[in-house]
């Protein structure tokens, strides 16, 4: 018979990534004495979508991402999306910033280093979306320093690897933002999960899959089995949160909470190209997005990125998108055909009937050969050589799939939170922007499921030692803005 052992916590969090590590660090925070656990299904923290290879790393804020400014038929262009996004950044950047002032968490630029932010597009009608979105972008004072141009001196000074070899008579826009960051968000998981040990009464357990959720009198009880050696634990836990990337949706539908019945997840898989040529490297110190492809998703818009990984820097372009129905990039085939219930499959066949363009993208994508794909790359880098360019497999992304009333089902980019009613438990669906905007989403799942601890004088206090101005601040107070955006700078040796 199986030895089961037993064991209690305040809070259960499934999976090592950056969202389970925020809300870790930011609960411990505002309450010290909580005994928390994170069990990890891989053997180190930051395995499948937190590491840096199997994400862009743009510290994502509006800056340069076009498809956060979507342009109407009438030719208006709405920059919500940006404004927000940013602003949700800026947030972050206060977390890390106050982490920072801590000797037991480490260097920031050990995970984030400032990268400028470029837009690039090619042809009059794209370049006529440009202008118009740096010409609404600039009047907000989160963007007030960005700059736009159409000469090709300057575009040559702001990205020369890009304008060598580039057609004199193409018609061609680019806007610059100088204040963009890289983000290597495995290395600042890891720097949370090594801060969470230098605490009292937190545990990071690997090698656990949950295999039983049951809710109790108390909670949760939840059931683990070690992947090595087969060992079982019942764990008791008065919340739990599901961020495990991809693997929340399954995880979600065995909790069995009503709010989870109806959604599915469509797996979009990415590959990179990547150059660690440093003669080819040294020519580009940016991140530049351009306008993805009529059928793509937003996840997939094309740009070519500084990176710095370890202290080292190299160049990535893409993503090629691709399709496998893992939900995690070390899942199982047959991740996608277990998700499907009776009360998610009307939604499922709903957006597969809705996203005819999607499905013919993805099929392109997956057949393209390596010449196809650095044909892609020289749209960019136009004298790009295939010898200093080698393929990299991305991470797994899951897009949400949900009810709707009017079309039976949607396809939602981005991400959800999606938690019980008594504020038991609660999983984080969908993918990108989630890593840079991590803490405003952790802050969001605070207010809701801890809801009354977060009205105390305690929680609110450390709340406001923690972050000077929140998002919707941020968004109106221009002052404060950059008074607080100056500060998280200069913490994070940014400036």
């Amino acid at each position: 018979m199986t030895q089961v052992n037993h064991e209690t916590v305040d809070v259960l969090l499934v999976g090592a990534g950056i969202m389970s590590a925020t809300l870790a660090v930011l609960l411990k925070e505002l309450d010290p004495s909580l005994k928390l656990e994170i069990a990890e299904l891989r053997s180190s923290g930051a395995i499948e979508s937190s590491n840096p290879w199997n994400n862009a790393g743009t510290g994502h804020a509006g800056l340069c991402e076009l498809n956060y400014t979507p342009q109407a038929a009438d030719g208006s262009v709405d920059i919500k999306k940006a404004v927000q996004i940013n602003t949700q950044f800026e947030v972050s950047k206060q977390f890390w910033a106050y982490l920072a002032g801590k000797s037991a968490f480490g260097s920031p630029r050990n995970f984030i280093n400032p990268v400028p932010h470029l837009s690039f597009v090619r042809g009059d009608k794209d370049i006529a979306f440009l202008k118009k979105r740096h010409e609404l972008l600039s009047r907000h004072h989160a963007f007030e320093s960005m700059e736009y141009t159409e000469d090709k001196a300057a575009m040559a000074e702001w990205m020369p690897l890009m304008m060598q070899g580039r057609d004199a008579n193409e018609r061609i826009a680019a806007t610059r933002a100088q204040n963009g960051t890289d983000v290597n968000f495995g290395a600042l998981t890891n720097q949370l999960l090594q801060y969470l040990a230098s605490q009292g009464g937190i545990s990071v357990s690997y090698n656990q899959k949950v295999v039983g959720l049951k809710r109790t009198s108390q909670g949760w009880s939840v059931q683990a089995k070690n992947t090595k050696n087969g060992g079982q634990r019942e764990i008791q836990a008065k919340f739990v949160f599901l961020g495990a990337g991809g693997g929340a949706l399954p995880l979600l539908q065995m909790s069995g909470i009503p709010e989870g019945k109806g959604f599915g997840g469509f797996p979009v898989s990415g590959q990179w190209l990547r150059c660690d040529n440093p003669d080819v490297v040294k020519l580009h110190q940016a991140k530049v997005y351009s306008q993805a492809e009529v059928g793509a998703p937003p996840m997939s818009v094309p740009h070519l990125d500084t990176r710095v990984v370890d202290g080292k820097t190299s160049l990535l372009f893409g993503p090629y998108a691709g399709f496998t129905t893992k939900f995690l990039k070390y899942g199982s085939f047959l991740d996608l055909p277990l998700s499907v219930r009776p009360s998610n499959i009307g939604p499922m066949l709903a957006v597969a009937r809705d996203n005819m363009d999607l499905t013919r993208y993805l099929i392109k994508e997956v057949l393209q050969s390596q010449e196809q794909r650095l044909e892609s790359l020289r749209k960019f880098y136009p004298q790009a050589k295939a010898e200093d360019w080698s393929l990299e497999i991305a991470g797994q992304r899951v897009q949400i799939i949900k009810k709707d009333a009017k079309k039976g089902g949607i396809l939602q980019f981005g991400t959800e939170l999606v938690a019980a009613e008594d504020g038991t438990i609660a999983a984080l669906l969908g993918a990108s922007p989630g890593a840079s905007v991590t803490v405003s989403i952790m802050l969001n799942l605070i207010e809701r499921c801890f809801a009354e601890q977060a009205r105390s004088e305690a929680w609110a206090s450390k709340l406001r030692e923690i972050f000077p101005a929140r998002e919707k601040v941020l968004e109106e107070d221009a002052a404060l803005y950059r008074e607080v955006a100056a500060a998280s700078a200069k913490a994070l040796q940014l400036a």
